[in-house]
């Protein structure tokens, strides 16, 4: 390309001679019109700058209160006697492997206690005696004529079995025979009980034929 030849184009060259006659005459212009005096006043105006202060964020919420945690007690454990009953023989498992019945519970038959021996009656009867003499027919019923009579007699016998009191009860006939069973009883021995009691003989005189 021949660089010279371009530049010495006049088209070209009036193209640029155009350009700059229309910007000195809008610069005449805006002198004219008193555009450009506008512009200067509005460039020399002060300028108001408005400080705009920072936001500042409202202080973050105070955080929540720790949550005590009370320690949990652990109630104490309830003992459970085990129970009296014969198992049935069936696990509680989750599986039920066997199955086994036991035998029948045998009953427990709690036998009652002896009852409690009869009372001792307050005088007994038909007590024995162990040793003594029987008593002597008194000569004065023999003399008047009193061949046969009946005595009862109560005794007091002590804890080893002797006599130590003799009451007359009865007598029949009355005052004939008293003196000689009195004296003949205090001689006789009971069997000994360890603890003292009271018993009544019958005493019979009979003159043998």
């Amino acid at each position: 390309m021949d660089y010279a030849r371009q530049q010495r184009d006049p088209f070209r060259h009036a193209i640029g001679i155009t350009f700059v006659v229309l910007v000195h005459a809008f610069v005449i212009y805006a002198l004219v019109t008193g555009l450009a005096r506008k512009a200067v006043e509005v460039i020399k105006k002060p300028l108001s700058a408005t400080i705009i202060e920072e936001l500042k964020a409202p202080p973050p919420p105070p955080p929540p209160p720790k949550k005590i945690e009370t320690p949990k007690i652990k109630p104490p454990e309830t003992y459970i006697p085990p129970s009296d009953l014969p198992s049935t023989g069936i696990s509680t498992g989750p599986t039920i492997t066997a199955v086994t019945s036991a035998p029948p519970p045998v009953a427990h038959v709690i036998q009652a206690p002896p009852p409690p021996p009869p009372p001792k009656p307050a005088i007994r009867r038909g007590i024995t005696r162990i040793s003594g003499d029987s008593p002597v027919y008194p000569r004065a019923a023999l003399k008047d004529n009193v061949f046969a009579g009946k005595v009862v007699a109560r005794l007091v016998i002590d804890e080893k079995g002797n006599v130590i009191e003799v009451t007359i009860v009865s007598a029949d006939p009355p005052r004939y025979f008293d003196r000689e069973v009195i004296n003949a009883l205090r001689g006789w021995k009971f069997s000994a009980e360890g603890e003292k009691y009271v018993g009544e003989v019958d005493i019979n005189f009979k003159v043998a034929d």
